[in-house]
């Protein structure tokens, strides 16, 4: 039965990677969940293992028959019975608890064990070093440096470590400097050109890092040698071989996926993308002999190797990195290819979809496994119906968006979406159909219905009725502008209700030309659109009630406190605002206890009782009774106001025409009309200081105004005055 571990961290160039740790009969595997690369232990190749207390957690030591060794830690103590269960049963392994020296001094002895440097304090072990982690040893008169190479993408790396060694008398001939040096250079990754290259390729062109270069493949790295800039690039670093085709048919891509990646100044290369001829061949020559290639490479070479330039280097790497090429899926799109147009940002490129993945070449290349995979997302191209989007969204909430690809290709990239069983987003949450080819209809059939357009705007009417659903609207009763008794209506309208002061403008000024014209300008203008105005009357406000003796209502026992510590809360907080004050004594008071609270509350007890006393005196003195009245009496005034006659106010016009006034016949004299205008002006004062005094006897004197009005119009209809007739008689005598 196997045995499986989440959550479980490795130690990689000097950072620990979270994976997955699963024991089988046959290996121990363990899959980085960053990068997905999987490391294998074959279980006959275990030397022996160890159980180790590490801080705050618990880890095994795994120990080849090669030298190598692998430490995982992420465990808890608990399964130190099982594990330890397992390995006895499984491998015949007893697992031994190791301890670790904690004494912290910085002298003891240091021994090799196959690639691992320990350095012991007393019988146990103070730290070890993985002498393939070694990048350089170089020596001093008592002492020994050692160089580490470099991760980036940690956080805090060792650069070196020095090793103060003493001379001995009976060292014998050899220096004990030299001794150390020598051991840590059998198992250091050393990286310095000694001898032959198995292969060089010269000139190739290579998109990242730009330029040409040459390539010289060696045992344990391969180096980039350009006009510019070097690279060494250990073959331990190599995470991926990719060939993949152009869309073209007549070049191909090489990629070397890295893990760490190289740096040049502040840039990485997380891939080297080479770009080839299919029609370029090439041949190279091992500098092996038969044997040495048998015994190095299992028959994975041979001493000559020829064909395109592709294939040979592809050839040579994979024996040596002892990596598989991966080439793309069965996948085949409308071009025949299976590389697939697009544009990620601003560059053109390509993406492949492979048997475990997607990569897209080149600007900059990306490898998407399924694995990383939340879902997908085919969306409309901006604007165009000649191409569509493909979003990638990553269980990490990072979003890939390849853009401008053919519309052609719709069909073939999913169906085989569909065939990995990768969630498509478009028909995940609402379990609405997903793009169909239909939905990217020809451009150049306009006349033809638009699918795409017609499911969004079915889709927006759906959010459109959830919303009405939701919100409920208010509409205003009270606002009727087209009624007659609106103050809107009458300000407003072209043709509002006439009162009757009004009408009786109209009967006495009807043969007045100049009005009619205005009226039918007034009436030819459109109406005004009146803003949003309430008809009710506004309420008028409220007037602070005078003084009337009543008697001020008790203060509760926070008001008492807080009138209290107003005064040290200032202190305590210079500057402080008069808001912040109240929010500091209401805080101050929810702290306070229940006994200190007492004190205040008697006092706001005290102070109630005095209220209420005051309040029966203030009422039997009659007090309450008198504003209680005029308090009813307002309430009943603002009730009528609806009930009393609206006067509309006059139209302003060149010349004001009194009520009392009635226009004589056209003969009459301009003197005539001033005279009887002051005559009439007088008459109306007269009135009016008669209607203050006594507003009963307004209709009588209406009915001697007229009796009056009717014989100035009999003297009007004569034609002459009694001073036109005076002057005659003068004329003639």
């Amino acid at each position: 039965m196997d045995l499986e571990f989440q959550d479980v961290r490795a130690e990689v160039k000097g950072i620990m990677c979270t994976g997955r740790l699963k024991f089988t009969e046959q290996n121990i595997v363990f899959k980085n969940v960053k990068t997905g690369k999987v490391e294998q232990l074959t279980s006959s190749d275990i030397e022996f293992v160890n159980w180790q207390k590490l801080v705050g957690t618990c880890g095994i030591r795994i120990f080849l028959k090669n030298g190598n060794l692998h430490r995982y830690c992420g465990f808890n103590e608990s399964d130190q019975d099982k594990i330890a269960k397992y390995f006895k049963n499984t491998y015949r392994l007893d697992m031994l608890e190791k301890e670790l020296a904690i004494k912290g001094w910085n002298w003891g002895s240091t021994k090799f064990n196959g690639s691992i440097l320990s350095f012991d304090i007393g019988n146990l072990t103070a730290f070890e070093i993985p002498l393939n982690n070694v990048s350089q040893c170089t020596t001093g008169k008592n002492e020994v440096t050692l160089e580490f190479h470099q991760n980036d993408e940690t956080p805090v790396s060792l650069c070196e470590m020095r090793f103060h060694i003493p001379s001995a008398e009976l060292a014998g001939d050899q220096d004990p400097v030299d001794a150390f040096h020598d051991q840590v250079m059998k198992q250091a990754s050393v990286i310095s050109i000694s001898g032959d290259a198995i292969a060089i390729f010269r000139e190739m062109q290579c998109l990242t890092p730009r330029g040409r270069y040459d390539i010289k493949v060696f045992q344990t790295f391969f180096q980039l040698h350009g006009k510019t800039f070097d690279y060494k690039i250990p073959m331990t670093t190599v995470l991926r071989l990719f060939i993949l085709p152009h869309k073209d048919g007549r070049q191909i891509f090489f990629v070397v996926s890295l893990d760490p990646p190289i740096k040049q100044g502040q840039t990485r290369y997380h891939y080297l993308v080479l770009l080839f001829n299919m029609e370029e061949e090439t041949s190279i020559e091992l500098p092996f002999t038969d044997e040495e290639i048998e015994a190095k490479y299992a028959g994975k070479l041979t001493k000559e190797i020829s064909g395109p330039t592709y294939e040979v280097l592809a050839q040579v790497m994979k024996a040596i990195v002892n990596r598989k090429i991966t080439t793309p899926a069965s996948f085949k799109g409308h071009s025949g290819t299976s590389a697939i147009g697009c544009s990620y940002k601003a560059a053109a490129g390509y993406v492949y979809p492979l048997e475990r993945g997607f990569i897209y070449i080149h600007k900059p290349p990306i490898h998407i496994r399924f694995e990383e995979i939340s879902s997908v997302n085919f969306a409309r191209g901006g604007g165009s119906t000649r191409s569509f989007d493909f979003e990638i969204e990553l269980k990490n909430g990072v979003i890939h968006t390849f853009s401008s690809i053919e519309k052609e290709e719709y069909g073939s990239l999913y169906d085989f979406i569909n065939a990995k069983k990768l969630r498509v987003k478009n028909t995940g949450k609402s379990d609405k159909p997903a793009y169909t080819g239909d939905d990217y209809g020809d451009s150049d059939k306009e006349a033809e219905p638009d699918a795409y357009l017609a499911r969004v705007k079915r889709e927006g009417q759906e959010r459109d009725e959830d919303d009405d659903d939701d919100s409920d609207e208010s509409t205003d009763e009270d606002f009727n502008p087209e009624g007659q008794e609106s103050d809107v209506a009458e300000e407003f309208d072209s043709n509002p209700s006439t009162t009757e002061s009004e009408s009786g403008n109209e009967e006495g000024g009807g043969g007045d030309k100049k009005k009619e014209k205005k009226e039918k300008k007034k009436k030819d203008k459109k109406p005004k659109s009146a803003k949003t105005i309430s008809e009710k009357p506004r309420k008028s406000k409220k007037s602070k009630k005078p003084d009337d003796g009543r008697p001020k209502r008790a203060a509760t026992a926070y008001m008492i406190w807080f009138n209290e510590a107003r005064e040290e809360i200032k202190s305590d907080n210079p500057g402080i605002s008069f808001v912040d004050i109240a929010k500091k004594g209401g805080e101050l008071w929810k702290k306070m206890s229940t006994s200190d609270k007492s004190k205040y509350e008697e006092k706001a007890a005290k102070s109630k009782e005095e209220y209420i006393e005051a309040m029966k005196e203030f009422k039997e003195s009659g007090g309450g009774a008198e504003s209680s009245k005029d308090s009813k009496e307002s309430k009943k005034s603002s009730k009528k106001p609806s009930s009393q006659k609206k006067v509309a106010t006059p139209v302003k016009s060149g010349s004001f025409i009194s009520k009392e006034f009635i226009e004589s016949d056209d003969d009459s004299s301009s003197d005539d009309k001033s005279k009887k205008i002051t005559k009439s002006k007088k008459k109306s004062s007269d009135d009016s200081s008669d209607d203050k005094k006594s507003p009963v006897a307004i209709k009588s004197k209406k009915t001697k105004d007229d009796s009056s009005k009717s014989k100035r119009e009999r003297a009007s209809s004569d034609g002459t005055s009694e001073e036109e007739k005076s002057k005659s008689m003068k004329k003639g005598k």
